[in-house]
């Protein structure tokens, strides 16, 4: 009987050798032209219709019927996937996928490029609004098949390149058929980015603003061109002028970006869809407010790992809590009502998403909006009435899943694109998992084992024994073939026992190679197995969930609620109120709704009173020169001329520059534009609302103001010698740049009041550059000068007289000394440095005694920073002047307070305490000028943003949150997560030479 049964499995075997038991390879591809019908699954035919025990019926490429009560027609092919679920396909609308991208553009030298190298397309290389996705594809199956074993069967492909990237296609990821069927819709979208296009070397934009600049000036000119104005053809400008009423996807990579392109956006009334970068969380009202549809990437920060506590340090306290918050992303945006459609971007590995998804999901993102954000939400963006959904004529694209998608346990088992299926699993595998007795037979004899498969059916693990004695093992199974690697128990040399088969009805069996190269057969029978309840086993890798609490901004000294405004009563202080009262002992100052109301003795409120006896109260400073809380690039230097820029465009609120400032008494800076260029961009006023949005830092209605500069650095003196090619590169060169350009201005108003006047039909190119000099021209915009030299300072005053306009303010202004009476006549101020001198050659000549000097002439003198350091103790620079200067502590105060303001023209309003002014004060804790002074209290407008009481709590509770967060990081290793190097991010700071950028956006997570 043995000798039998041993026959029967032989012959079983060689049977199945020549049978088609092999799959095709993984993603095996079918296509079937009759009827076919998947019966008794569980259906969601949208993201809230679920249908149980029902039947999809499919012909082609279209769904037939769905339903629980299905006739079908005569020769239907039934699949029977009683147990399975089936969703429609996932659409990703934001995807690079199969992408045939130009060969980039490598460095051809150092020098830099200026102009275009394209004819008859735009002037500036980094709009590439001509280039079509559909006609630059090159279908890629491997990664096709990635993506359709995470469940997309459609993308939207395009260009991720360019400030204007050109067109994107609607295609599925069908590998059984042409580009032609695969499309869905060959142009469905314009993209854009504030990014550079990697395809050309041209020097403009080289910054954030001047990317922003761009894109505004190239809305003008498609209207423009639109409208006719344009006597030359261009063929990018016709190809954006064709895409309008295509969807307008803009990546943003970033909260505060998105907020930017959103802006951007209501400029030229269009809703963009914007792609997000997974942390809009931290901005979330003022996202909600953007009224925009979001693209968001559900790529989540690994832990850091930690267990040096040196290198740990290294890590921000607001990056930890980004690895935290991250996951909580979708779930937010959903419960603040803004519109999301879910990306596989940004991800390093396809694996990473449906674990990511389902993480979302399990931290509140309700399953039926994380469907319909994959689904039908992308299908009505796109128009798509056939996609996104499953019904009558719809395209038979679905997924077929072992269980509930959002289980983690659950595995996408088929993929139908187009009604081509593409297995990724077996539907109803032969299970192999469980505890067997196997038995090896060959010529030697039988040996018996213990034998026990576990882990995923795809992927198993085997464990073999004799009595204590265990094996090496490796085990591969592919349905219904088992293959096995034994390892000899002579552990001296390596032989191993090898051993192939197929899975029965009785268990596993086939045949033997043994280590000596004897043949035999195998056979693995079942044990039987006592029904024992399974005791619930702890998920070891399940991390302990807390959300650490969002702060305004998200990093390490933010505010968990924005700060808001107080009545407040200062008893008792000592009020330098920089006017002619002079200072004040033993005073009240009240202030209520945001503005100083009283000033005198026992005033008697309501209010919040605030002991201030033995302490100094004075106007906040204001920093008339600063670069801090700018993002991305503060030059932008690829044209001698960059007034279209505006450093209002990229005000950065998560800057800790800002906190530092307000804990040194700051609490207003004008934001410049660097001295890459005579003409530089235009500036922005703002005051220090920590925690608030970018938007509501700006003043508004504050008078408008423009960097221009002289000397070295505009003629590009320490460029190094290849990059010398702008014009100008001498200083008489400089000052015909002024002539230019102001004349140009000039005309251009001309051109314009003539096309108004009907003195001529053709309508004028708006050119945002000229526009802002005819500001300049017509008193509604002042300039800033960026300044050393006597000789250019003289001269440019000389060419504002000559057109008409008054220079505000020379800054730096370290010769000022030399011709302050000149100053005086022409009604200029100067806002200069207390004792910097002799770091570059044209400031040999500065001395510390300029401030008093200029003073002395009449000429408005404020101290200014130009410096994130030396910015939080502008109290102590102004100090300076009195030792140097030999001028009055008052005098001295005002430099940084009302002077400046007055210099801003916003002296009505700040720079000093008086009835009616802004309620923007400083408490200090000894005389201000003093180096032991503390600012204790700096309050805005009512609001206290500095506190230095506070101090000890706050940094109390960062100690407090960075521990319990290295725990969690901690326990994420141990459990065998993937973790990141901790790296420190440094940041630098911005000056007015700073070229490029060298702060960028990652900043967002400072200490």
């Amino acid at each position: 009987m043995k000798v039998l049964k041993l026959v029967f499995v032989l012959v079983c075997f060689q049977h199945a050798l020549a049978q088609d038991y092999f799959p095709k390879n993984e993603g095996v591809k079918q296509t079937f032209k009759s009827y076919i019908a998947l019966t008794h699954a569980t259906i969601y035919s949208s993201s809230t219709q679920k249908i149980e025990n029902a039947t999809l019926l499919l012909k082609d490429d279209k769904i037939i019927d769905i339903g629980t009560a299905i006739t079908l027609p005569k020769d239907t092919k039934i699949i029977d996937v009683t147990g399975k679920f089936i969703y429609a396909s996932f659409i990703d609308l934001y995807s690079e996928f199969g992408i045939n991208k130009q060969q980039k553009k490598s460095n051809s030298g150092p020098a830099p490029q200026y102009n275009s190298e394209r004819n008859g397309y735009y002037w500036n290389d980094h709009i590439r609004a001509d280039f079509n996705a559909y006609q630059n594809l090159a279908y890629d199956d491997k990664t096709a098949k990635e993506l359709r074993e995470i469940g997309f069967g459609t993308v939207l492909s395009h260009l991720n390149d360019g400030v204007v990237a050109g067109t994107g296609v609607l295609w599925t990821l069908n590998d059984n058929e042409s580009n032609a069927t695969r499309i869905v819709n060959k142009k469905i979208s314009q993209h854009f980015t504030f990014n550079r296009s990697s395809y050309s070397n041209q020097s403009y934009p080289s910054s954030l603003m001047g990317s922003m600049a761009l894109l505004r000036q190239f809305y003008h000119d498609a209207d423009w061109y639109a409208k006719g104005g344009s006597k030359t053809k261009d063929f990018t400008l016709e190809a954006f002028n064709e895409n309008k009423t295509l969807l307008q996807i803009f990546n943003a990579g970033d909260k505060l970006n998105a907020l930017r392109a959103a802006k951007i956006g209501d400029e030229f009334t269009i809703k963009y869809i914007i792609k997000g970068s997974g942390n809009e969380f931290e901005r979330i009202n003022e996202i909600k407010k953007t009224n925009a549809n979001f693209i968001i990437p559900i790529k989540f920060p690994e832990a850091y790992d930690v267990s040096d506590p040196n290198l740990a340090l290294q890590v921000a306290l607001g990056d930890m809590r980004f690895w935290n918050q991250a996951p909580y992303n979708l779930k937010l945006l959903n419960d603040n009502g803004i519109s999301f459609s879910i990306t596989s971007a940004d991800l390093k590995s396809p694996k990473d998403f449906l674990t990511n998804l389902r993480k979302a999901v399990s931290l509140g993102l309700p399953k039926e909006k994380a469907l319909a954000a994959l689904t039908e939400i992308p299908a009505n963006w796109a128009k798509q009435t056939l996609l996104g959904s499953l019904k009558k004529g719809n395209l038979a694209n679905f997924i077929i899943t072992s269980g509930d998608l959002f289980d983690e346990k659950t595995t996408v088992i088929e993929n139908w694109v187009q009604g081509n299926r593409y297995a990724i699993e077996k539907i109803n595998p032969l299970e192999i998992k469980g505890a067997y007795e196997l038995t090896i037979t060959s010529s030697e004899g039988k040996n018996t084992y213990d034998f026990t498969i576990e882990g995923d059916t795809n992927k198993p693990d085997a464990k073999i024994s004799q009595g204590s004695l265990v094996y090496g093992t490796k085990i591969s199974y592919t349905e219904p073939w088992v293959t096995l690697v034994i390892k000899s128990k002579d552990t001296i040399s390596n032989k191993f026992i090898r051993l192939t088969g197929i899975k029965n009805e009785i268990g596993l069996s086939g045949k033997a190679i043994l280590e000596n190269g004897l043949e035999g057969i195998w056979e693995a029978t079942p044990k039987k197995v006592e029904n024992k309840k399974e005791e619930a086993k702890k998920d070891t890798n399940q991390l302990t969930t807390k959300f650490f609490e969002l702060t305004y901004p998200n990093i390490a000294f933010g505010n968990v609620q924005k700060p808001k405004q107080e009545t407040l009563l200062f008893k008792n202080a000592t009020v330098w109120t920089g006017e002619k009262e002079g200072i004040l002992q033993e005073t009240d100052v009240l202030i209520e709704n945001g503005k100083i109301t009283k000033i005198g003795k026992n005033l008697v409120t309501n209010a919040r009173i605030i002991d201030a006896t033995g302490k100094h109260l004075t106007a906040g400073i204001i920093d008339e020169h600063s670069h801090i809380a700018i993002s991305n690039g503060v030059n932008e230097g690829g044209q001698n001329s960059s007034a279209e820029v505006t450093i209002e465009d990229v005000i950065n609120s998560e800057d800790s520059n800002i906190y530092r400032n307000l804990a040194g008494g700051v609490t207003s800076a004008n934001l410049l534009h660097g001295s890459a260029n005579p003409i530089g961009g235009r500036a922005a006023f703002i005051k220090l609302k920590w925690g608030y949005a970018p938007e509501e830092m700006l003043v508004k209605d504050a008078p408008k103001y423009i960097k221009f500069a002289l000397g070295e650095n505009v003629k590009q003196s320490n460029w190094g010698d290849y990059a010398r090619l702008r014009f100008p590169q001498s200083r008489m060169g400089v000052e015909q740049v002024y002539e230019d350009y102001f004349s140009r201005a000039i005309a251009y108003q001309k051109e314009w009041a003539d096309y108004k006047t009907k003195k001529t039909k053709t309508i004028p190119r708006f050119d945002i550059e000229l526009e802002v000099l005819a500001q300049i021209l017509n008193k509604k915009r002042f300039i800033t000068c960026h300044s050393y030299v006597q000789s250019e300072i003289n001269m440019l005053m000389k060419v504002a007289n000559k057109y008409g306009f008054q220079i505000k303010t020379f800054t730096h202004i370290l010769e000022g000394y030399k011709l302050a009476d000149k100053m005086a006549a022409h009604g200029v101020g100067g806002s200069t440095f207390a004792d910097w001198w002799a770091y570059k050659f044209e400031v040999n000549d500065a001395i510390p005694h300029n401030a008093a000097l200029m003073n002395k002439e009449g000429v408005t003198v404020s101290i200014n920073s130009d410096d994130a350091e030396m910015s939080r103790r502008l109290n102590q620079e102004a100090a300076k002047t009195v030792k140097y200067g030999n001028i009055s502590e008052e005098t001295a105060w005002n430099f940084v307070t009302l002077n400046p303001a007055k210099l801003l023209q916003v002296d009505d309003r700040v720079g000093s305490i008086k009835v009616g002014k802004d309620a923007d004060v400083v408490l200090w804790s000894t005389n201000p000028l003093s180096i032991y002074a503390k600012a204790e209290k700096t309050v805005i407008e009512g609001i206290v943003f500095y506190d230095i009481e506070q101090e000890a709590s706050k940094n109390e509770a960062v100690q407090k949150e960075r521990n319990e967060l290295i725990n969690l990081m901690l326990d994420a290793k141990n459990k065998g997560l993937k973790t990141q190097e901790p790296k420190k991010k440094s940041t630098g700071h911005y000056h007015c030479d700073t070229l490029g950028d060298r702060c960028k956006e990652t900043h967002y997570k400072y200490n």
